[in-house]
């Protein structure tokens, strides 16, 4: 392998981005140490031209893309794609079938099935396309981290290569193994000038082919412009494949172009058939012509020097320019631009033989006639601005130089451009084109710009797309690498993001003959013998007539049964059928066809196109569907198993059809689709001639040429021979018509007529008259009718039969009308004004009733009625006006309208009555007349010939008055209940209100005084004049008009939780809400039917309502449409911002879908006026009994104790504050509520029962509506004594002291013990429940000032952002904690080892080789862990340097992670499995909190960074806020006792104006003085104040930017020369008994709004350090005022140390007397103090947790995969205890990283944390440390104050670790692909890391402590001993140390 061709491994620390170089002069290994499987590891002295990928991250993409092909819905298609990766060019390799996708920065190898085989990383590299390929960076400065896109890619299919060329490096191109694209076989090491191929860049087209000549390759490359370095590279250039200089086109043909700007090529395609390559492309003419043409450009395929070029243009039909082309055989096509802008596409074919004639004819003129045509016009020339011109030789040079020679003119361009019309056109861009031959057709595939593939058939000179499919993604235009594979069966579509394997052809998925045709594709048909969509060459007997059916055959049609003879026939026969089926196929002579009835098969007889078939036997078909006459089976002509057409056959039953049709049997029979007859006598239908002999038959309507057929053939009822009209109760005679009883002519029988009556049938004997012809009259016996149920008219159906059961057909609806005159008439007019036809009377006789008139005697008919008589009218009052409608309601109120025309008067005054409200007699509805105010009287209605009718009522006319309104506003949304009082409202019957023109709905009933209605919404607010009519009369209210209101607004509501049972009180703040009238909190519920049975219906308008009584409530729960179900509780409006609503109570069983306020017409979404908070209903609490021993006994309660409550779900719905409990009538004071339990202090005396309920008080729980009654409660009281003489009580007490003394001693001994803790838990809770409350305001107050402070800090973070270290120092913090700034230094060199440092590199170099291999770093580790004087200290310092090292590859280092975390789980399952991973003794642990802080850095940014930051700034905000002691260094705001500031200070806040700007030492930069204000405290010493000014002033900067403190002096300035410098001591320090006091603002009487400076100090040079990260700071050089003796001096701030005498030290040493000591001494005060605190900075708390625990989030992947492999580790070792995998989780992450980052902001952020700060943030820590444990959380009275703080959190907190773990368990697994995925984004991120070689260094000198033990570990390893591991490590010692080995 010559140095050209190398192929380059990986170097050290290569994924961490650092360049190394090999030293000149390398020593030789020794002949020992070499062996072939180390070869790949032995370093190269060849510079690294190329981008050095490590195998790791080979692999690392590899199993990242394994499962990327995904096969798609289509049959047999398959897909490819690779995340984050765009892809460029495909290639086929034509053999092998293997392609090969060219993308950015990868080159991937699949299977044909798209799956992978390969993947090679080709960048991204360092580059610049101004830059020649470098070697060295210094020579290329602009060079920078450039991404590798594909820009060709070839197959050289004779010397199994793949030629990729990539856009860097000018374009070079490398040649890789087609069966491994990892395998590089050649590249370029200093390629030159003749070496650069491709464009270099992305956007520029590149295109190629191989051409394969004898003996050689030979690659054309086209190409356009691209980067001031790509002008001199021609456009088209013949480049070798093979020799000394691959891809140089060193001495062979190039298209020289005399500037290729003018011309501007850009290349579409690259063909070759089988002599000639041909080049599509675009360009303009010469500088002079600017229009862009399209052409085509052909070479022979052997000329090596171009010197048969010809180009010609191609227009198609004068569209736009060519976008993709493709060489199909014998034509080109190509896709142009149409339509306006190039939206559109047309597809032109250009035949190559026109193609070949339009070139001939080009090169023909330029050899022989100087370019020029028979018109003397120019033709063809020699373009591209070079010298040649077209010459005048001989007219046989075409022919004797077919390709041109030296002496030809080239290149040729010709004049004249090649035309096409169209063959089709397209709606959109296309992108690709590709075609093929198959079945003798020419398909195309067009690929365009949205993702689609539109499949062509080329019909002659017509296209036609007959199927387009969605492949690519929606805008992802297909690549113009469409590949057809060498089978013909599947194309591959390439875009951006995936390749597509798509069938060609899809027949199969075509189900039948119809949908296969109508797909149109003409590649497939329906194979007629095989029943199936095939392609012509898989259906055998194509060839064959009428086998293969394909859609574009004219008269192309499916095979069907165009007729059956018979088309249906009866069951009861077996008989031959015939099909005819049209273009039958034919069969050879042993083949046959069958038929199929259904599951009958009989063979079928072919002639010509009739089959004939012989149908099943009777029993052979399946019995008539019910309610049927037939049964209708498939008819299938089959060919073997194959149904050839298809089609439905009946088979009919005659004797089923008089059944359908019972009013008309033989109509039903002879009538019916089928050939049945009908049997009269016998009443039978049959088919065929079946009547029984000498029987007349009445034929189907489907014979000819018989008379006696059809329906009108049938003996039949043809209707009545009278009127149909039956008087009830007299005796009639019913006639009938009878036709075609000639049948029966002579044949003795009986006829009965039927009435089928209600409730019965009647039977009535009949007589047959019979008349002239077919006719005669049937006479119904004469009978009277009394049918049991009386209507005025009855339609009785009636029927004739012939003997009891043989019935005539009815020809139609046959029946008599049964009528009662007393139904319906119930008085004269009525009756009188009955149809005349009836013959209806009034009868008096008796009692007067409408009668028919034989039934009245003759003397009682009344001809003239009785006077009308008037019942009621409605309304008895009216307006003065008139204009009223009034309804009179009575009898004989005439017969007709006429009659009371002007028969009516009101009050005396005329009425107009209403024709169209006129009932007769019963009801007269007339208009009023006016009339004067107070006119009253009766209603007349005087009819003709009669006494006029008076009413018993009067009516009266009255004036209605409106007075006033209630309420006088309300919302312009309407629904307000208005009431609008008056005097005479109750005027009229037709009353109707309006508000400002909008209807308001009155509510019934109207009342004199008042009337109520509902507004309606009115467009705008403002006032609205109320209007209400009275029939025609109007009365407004002008003076009182109704005011709308704006709507109301809501803007908060709280709390947003309740239990099921409601009654919870809610809050809830706005605008305008005084002016809603009834405010409800309301609540949709969708349940059960049980749950909907308890809503009322809607609430509907109550017309019983009473005036006088009050209104009713609304129901609770009402049903509305849809089966919702809505509950309400009336809100009370406390004023007009605020309203009191109480939660609604939701049943059981019921899923609330909606909670809303309904405020009259307005309604609002809790969650809108929440703030987008929903409303939240849980579980109704539940409380167990007082007494264990049951609800019927009563508890034992002893004075003085706490009431412990146990529970479920207690405080999910409601706060203690709301939760009242009693006893009998007393009260117990609830003093702590929690999840599971309620603590309450009971009235001290015992109370009386409540309401009577017993002897003994009940104790109640309630909490909202939920009413919890949990027994009764007896009172323990003092016994007292009785009379007893003193003696025998003396004696008696003495006895029982001394028998019960001992029990009672142990006893109490124990239960004393068991039950104080429990005492102590419970009061502890209740006194801090008490305490928080104390100062509940306080914390309140505080909150608001810090949220406001938050509030700002946050705008101002959005400007700076939040100072988070860069991922090198957070690096170096997490890995070295407690190194500095700086943990790894490279050593010093000392003099004379400057040339050894080569040497050193090359040795850390090959250490670093050696590092990937697992057994050596595996044997390292636990040899190194195995030496006794391996500290915890060394192993944690060799983990993180480890880490370090393999910072590149952390794919592997997790590997060996996983591999260690096994051994050590191992280790610890033999011992105790909850102590593994509680500290950090091994190397592993430290590798794992390394591992955690590398995967969790962008969460710690992304997510919990600001959390963590807010809270950090929080504390620091509220700690300085109060005094802060700087010598002991306690404050009065803290959460740490130890550091609580407990005498009482004065002090007061100050704001001082800093002057910023030029000399007053502000920020760098200020143009002009700024004074910005500063908060501080007059208690505060000077360096105090400088601290807090510089926090202030420089707070979006980070603090390593910032000026130290110690550099600058605070000077305060008063008027324009007082300039007084402040320090914390000078000679006005006042010093009293060896006590110095530090000064403060105070001190110096500083007073507020003061200006002061910071000005540089004096001792520093005059300028201010800005300490601006230095590299290694030499230590600390912070002065801090000491609190030691100083000569005899002590210093003091705010109070003075006190002294503590030797012995109290000693007691204290132990840390659990001095928590205890501080527990029982620590005031309530001070508590108090900590508890204000601690509730001040809640919030920022539990934002800090929720974050770390991903509330609402998505678990940060690398957590889900450690934690997925610690419950494999507990299942492989059989560990079932959930508390020990708990202990792990909470070790592994919770404990390991989380606390340690709460502890220490200062690893994430650029801060200074101080003193006090950290001491809150270790009470904190602790917290979230007692949170993660799963041990019960108590404290007594002896728990240190830190962990009392957060007693009552602990719980929610464990809830939220607890949930947090099975969120993460229940979460999908974190498979390896997706965590090596992230590891390698990961890795590439941060490709800088800190610190590499010397990283390495650090590592060796820990290997050379142990170089011994570690040598012969490796030697003893067999499989070391094959690796020759300890031989690489002693070559390493060589070059590293420089020492002399054995070897």
């Amino acid at each position: 392998m010559d140095e050209h061709s190398r192929v380059h491994d990986g170097l050290p620390c290569e994924g961490l981005g650092i360049v190394t170089k090999e030293p000149q002069g390398v020593r030789e290994l020794p002949k020992q140490c070499r062996d072939p499987l180390l070869e790949p590891f032995l370093p190269a002295p060849v510079m690294a031209p190329w981008p050095p990928f490590g195998l790791g991250l080979l692999l690392l993409l590899l199993l990242l893309l394994l499962l990327s092909p995904e096969p798609l819905p289509l049959t047999g298609a398959h897909r490819f794609s690779a995340p984050n990766t765009t892809f460029n060019h495909l290639a086929l390799a034509p053999g092998r079938g293997t392609l090969y996708v060219g993308a950015v920065n990868h080159l991937f190898q699949l299977s044909p099935e798209l799956q992978l085989e390969a993947v090679a990383v080709t960048g991204p590299v360092a580059d610049s396309p101004d830059c020649l390929p470098f070697r060295d960076p210094a020579e290329c400065p602009q060079a920078q981290l450039t991404d590798n896109a594909n820009q060709l890619l070839v197959v050289s299919s004779r010397a199994q290569e793949l030629v990729a060329c990539g856009q860097v490096r000018q374009g070079v191109c490398e040649k890789r193994h087609l069966g491994d694209v990892t395998k590089v076989l050649y590249q370029a090491e200093d390629p030159g000038d003749g070496q650069f191929v491709a464009a270099n860049a992305p956007g520029v087209a590149t295109v190629g082919l191989v051409v394969p000549l004898p003996g050689r390759d030979l690659l054309l490359v086209a190409r356009g412009l691209a980067g001031k370095l790509s002008a001199g590279v021609p456009p088209l250039a013949v480049r070798q494949l093979a020799g000394p200089q691959p891809f140089s086109s060193e001495g062979l043909g190039r298209l020289v172009v005399g500037d290729f700007s003018d011309y501007n090529n850009s290349y579409v395609g690259a063909f070759a058939d089988a002599h000639s390559a041909y080049f599509v492309f675009r360009r303009r003419g010469a500088r002079a012509q600017a229009e862009y043409r399209s052409y085509v450009a052909r070479v022979c395929l052997g000329d090596a020097n171009l010197y048969s070029y010809v180009e010609v243009p191609l227009s198609c039909q004068g569209q736009g320019l060519v976008q993709a082309a493709f060489l199909a055989p014998g034509t080109l096509l190509g896709a142009f631009a149409a339509g306006a802008r190039g939206a559109q596409a047309a597809l032109c074919a250009f035949p190559l033989a026109e193609l070949h004639r339009s070139m001939e004819q080009a090169r023909r003129l330029c050899y022989t006639a100087g370019g020029r045509g028979p018109s003397g016009a120019e033709e063809a020339t020699v373009e591209y601005g070079v010298t040649s011109r077209c010459v005048t030789l001989p007219p046989d040079s075409p022919e004797s130089y077919p390709c041109g020679d030296e002496h030809t003119p080239s290149p040729i361009a010709g004049r004249q451009p090649l035309e096409a019309w169209p063959v089709l056109w397209l709606g959109q861009p296309i992108s690709a084109v590709a075609a093929l031959q198959a079945d003798g057709h020419t398909i195309a595939f067009l690929g365009d710009t949205q993702g689609q593939l539109h499949k062509v058939f080329i019909n002659g000179s017509q296209g036609q797309v007959y199927h387009s499919q969605q492949v690519g993604p929606p805008g992802s235009a297909i690549s113009a690498d469409l590949l057809v594979d060498s089978s013909g069966s599947h194309v591959y579509v390439l875009t951006a993001q995936q390749v597509d394997q798509v069938p060609i052809a899809t027949c199969p998925q075509f189900p039948d003959c119809t949908s296969c045709l109508q797909a149109r594709d003409p590649l497939c048909g329906w194979c007629v013998l095989q029943g199936r969509c095939t392609r012509k060459g898989q259906c055998t007997r194509a060839a064959q007539a009428n086998q293969w059916l394909w859609s574009y055959e004219e008269d192309s049609y499916c095979l069907h049964i165009q007729s059956l003879s018979p088309a249906h026939h009866p069951r009861q026969e077996q008989r031959q059928v015939t099909l005819s089926v049209p273009r039958l196929p034919t069969l050879a002579v042993d083949e046959y066809f069958h038929c199929a009835f259904g599951d009958y098969d009989s063979l079928a007889h072919v002639e010509g196109p009739h089959v004939a078939c012989v149908s099943p036997p009777q029993d052979q078909l399946p019995p008539n569907p019910p309610g049927t006459d037939h049964v209708t089976l498939a008819l299938a002509l089959m060919f073997e198993d194959v149904a050839v057409a298809a089609t439905n056959f009946s088979f009919y039953d005659c004797s089923a059809v008089r059944a359908l049709e019972a009013a008309a049997p033989c109509r039903a029979c002879v009538g019916s689709l089928w050939r049945c007859h009908w049997c009269p006598q016998s009443s039978l239908c049959v088919y065929g001639e079946h009547c029984p002999e000498g029987e007349k038959t009445v034929y189907s309507a489907q014979e000819v040429d018989i008379q006696a057929r059809g329906p009108g053939a049938c003996p039949q009822v043809e209707g009545l021979a009278g009127s149909q009209l039956v008087p009830v109760g007299w005796e009639s005679r019913v006639a009938l018509r009878v036709h075609n009883l000639q049948h029966f002519r002579g044949l003795p029988a009986s006829y009965y007529c039927w009435l089928e009556l209600p409730g019965e049938v009647q039977r009535l004997p009949a007589t047959l008259e019979e008349a002239d012809g077919d006719s005669g009259l049937i006479h119904c016996q004469a009978q009277q009718f009394h049918p049991s149920l009386s209507q005025r008219e009855l339609p009785v159906p009636i029927y004739v039969t012939r003997g009891e059961a043989q019935r005539l057909d009815n020809a139609g609806a046959v029946h008599v009308t049964l009528y009662d005159c007393a139904v319906g008439h119930p008085d004269c007019s009525h009756c009188q004004a009955a149809n005349g036809s009836l013959g209806c009377v009034w009868c008096g006789a008796g009692q007067p009733a409408c009668r028919y008139g034989p039934l009245c005697p003759p003397g009682a008919v009344q001809r003239l009625c009785p006077t009308p008589s008037i019942d009621a009218i409605q309304p008895l009052t009216g307006p003065p006006e008139g204009g009223l409608a009034l309804t009179i309601l009575g009898s004989n109120l005439g017969r007709a309208f006429d009659d009371v025309r002007d028969a009516v008067s009101v009050a005396g005054r005329p009425c107009s009555p209403d024709p169209s409200l006129y009932r007769t007699s019963a009801r007269i509805v007339c208009v009023t007349s006016p009339a004067p105010n107070g006119t009253t009287g009766p209603v007349q209605v005087a009819i003709k010939s009669r006494l006029p009718g008076v009413s018993s009522q009067h009516f009266t006319y009255q004036d209605p008055v409106l007075l006033s309104l209630s309420p006088r506003w309300g919302p312009q949304a309407g629904g307000t209940q208005l009431t609008i009082h008056g005097q005479h409202l109750q005027t009229g019957g037709n009353i109707s209100a309006f508000v400002g023109g909008q209807p308001c709905p009155i509510r019934e009933p109207v009342c004199p005084e008042a009337i109520v209605c509902r507004t309606m919404p009115q467009a705008s607010p403002g006032e609205a004049v109320v209007l209400v009519v009275f029939g025609h009369a109007r009365r407004t209210l002008p003076s009182s008009p109704f005011h709308y209101t704006a709507n109301p607004q809501l803007v908060a509501a709280e709390p947003s939780v309740s239990f099921r049972g409601g009654g919870r009180l809610i809050r809830v703040r706005g605008t305008g809400l005084d002016v809603v009238w009834r405010p409800l909190l309301s609540v949709w519920l969708e349940g059960e039917a049980e749950v909907q049975a308890l809503g009322a219906p809607p609430e509907a308008p109550d017309l019983r309502r009473s005036c006088r009584a009050p209104a009713a409530d609304p129901q609770a729960c009402i049903q509305l449409e849809g089966g919702l179900l809505q509950c309400s509780t009336i809100c009370a409006v406390n004023s007009s911002s605020l309203l009191l609503c109480r939660s609604p109570a939701v049943p059981d069983g019921a899923r609330p879908q909606r909670v809303f306020f309904a405020l009259d017409n307005v309604q609002v979404d809790f969650a809108s006026a929440s703030g987008g908070q929903g409303f939240l209903y849980q579980p109704n609490p539940r409380l167990a009994p007082l007494s264990r021993e049951g609800p019927a006994r009563p508890y034992r309660l002893k004075p003085g104790h706490v009431l412990d409550v146990e529970g479920e779900g207690l405080n999910l719905g409601i706060s203690k504050e709301e939760v009242r409990v009693h006893i009998g009538d007393g009260e117990c004071r609830v003093k702590t509520l929690t999840l599971t339990h309620l603590y309450c202090e009971p009235p001290p005396r015992a109370p009386q029962p409540a309401n009577g309920s017993g002897a003994l008080p009940q104790f109640v729980v309630q909490m909202g509506n939920v009413r919890l009654a949990l027994g009764h409660v007896q009172y323990e009281a003092e016994p007292t004594l009785a009379a007893f003489p003193v003696e025998a009580q003396v004696g008696l007490g003495m006895g029982a002291a001394v028998l019960t003394a001992a029990v009672l001693l142990l006893t109490l001994m124990y239960r004393h013990k068991s039950k104080q803790a429990l005492r102590d838990y419970q009061k502890v809770l209740v006194q801090l429940e008490s305490l928080e409350t104390g100062v509940g305001d306080q914390c309140r107050k505080e909150f608001t000032d810090l949220m406001t402070e938050m509030t700002d800090l946050s705008s101002d973070l959005e400007a700076s952002g939040i100072p988070f270290l860069d991922y090198h120092t957070y690096a170096e913090r997490a890995f070295f904690p407690g190194h500095g700034g700086c943990p790894l230094q490279p050593e010093l060199e000392r003099p004379g080892e400057e040339g050894r440092r080569a040497t050193v590199r090359q040795g850390l170099t090959q250490l670093s080789n050696l590092l990937n291999s697992k057994l050596f770093l595996l044997t390292l580790i636990h040899t190194l862990e195995e030496q006794p004087g391996f500290s915890q200290r060394d192993r944690c310092q060799v983990a993180s340097l480890l880490s370090l090292a393999l910072h590149g590859k952390l794919e592997y280092l997790t590997d060996i992670m996983k591999t260690l975390l096994g051994d050590l789980a191992a280790h610890y399952v033999h011992k105790n499995p909850k102590l593994m991973l509680r500290r950090t003794e091994t190397m592993v642990e430290k590798l794992l909190t390394n591992w955690l802080s590398i995967c969790l850095h962008a969460f710690l940014r992304e997510v919990a960074g600001e959390p963590l930051y807010m809270l950090l700034r929080a504390i620091q905000y509220q700690v300085d806020k109060g005094p802060v002691d700087a010598v002991t260094g306690k404050a009065k705001r803290t959460l740490n006792d130890s550091r609580l500031l407990r005498e009482d200070v004065d002090f007061r806040p100050l704001t001082l104006m800093v002057l910023l700007g030029p000399g007053a030492g502000g920020a760098a930069g200020s143009s002009e003085v700024q004074r910005v204000p500063a908060r501080v405290l007059d208690t505060d010493t000077i360096t105090q104040v400088k601290e807090k000014v510089l926090d202030q002033v420089y707070k979006g900067t980070p603090f390593s930017q910032r000026p130290s403190v110690h550099a600058l002096d605070l000077e305060w300035r008063s008027g324009l020369a007082g300039h007084l410098t402040l320090s914390d001591e000078d000679l006005t320090s006042v010093t009293q008994n060896h006590w110095k006091r530090l000064n403060t603002l105070q001190h110096y009487k500083v007073p507020d709004g003061a200006t002061v400076g910071l000005i540089p100090q004096l001792h520093n040079g005059g300028t201010v350090s800005q300490n601006l990260a230095q590299s290694c700071p030499s230590g600390e050089n912070i002065p801090m005022p000491e609190d030691g003796e100083e000569g005899g001096i002590h210093l003091w701030h705010l109070v003075k140390a006190t002294e503590e005498p030797e012995e109290a030290k000693a007691r204290r040493n132990s840390l659990r007397e001095r928590e205890r000591t501080r527990a029982k001494t620590i005031p309530e005060i001070y508590l108090t103090r900590l508890l204000s605190m601690k509730g001040t900075l809640q919030k920022f708390v539990d934002d800090a947790f929720q974050a770390i625990l991903s509330v609402n989030r998505p678990v940060p992947i690398a957590v889900k995969y450690l934690f997925d492999f610690l419950d494999e580790l507990a299942e492989k070792h059989g560990i079932e205890d959930p508390e020990t995998l708990h202990i792990w989780k909470t070790n592994s992450l919770l404990l390991r990283f989380w606390v340690n980052t709460l502890k220490n902001p200062q690893l994430v952020f650029d801060v200074r944390v101080s003193d006090n700060v950290d001491a809150i943030l270790a009470v904190i820590a602790q917290t979230f440390m007692d949170s993660c444990t799963i041990s019960e959380h108590k404290v007594g009275r002896d728990s240190p104050v830190n962990k009392l703080l957060y007693a009552r959190e602990i719980p929610r907190y464990k809830q939220m670790v607890e949930k947090y773990y099975a969120d993460i368990r229940q979460s999908s697994a974190a498979g390896c692909q997706d965590m090596n995925s992230a590891l390698a984004e990961l890795s590439a991120k941060y490709t800088s890391a800190p610190h590499c070689l010397e990283a390495l260094q650090e590592l060796y000198l820990h290997i050379h402590r142990y170089y011994d033990q570690i040598i012969s570990a490796l030697e003893e390893d067999p499989v070391g001993q094959k690796m020759q591991l300890a031989c690489r490590l002693q070559q390493i010692a060589a070059l590293v140390e420089n020492k002399v080995t054995d070897l």
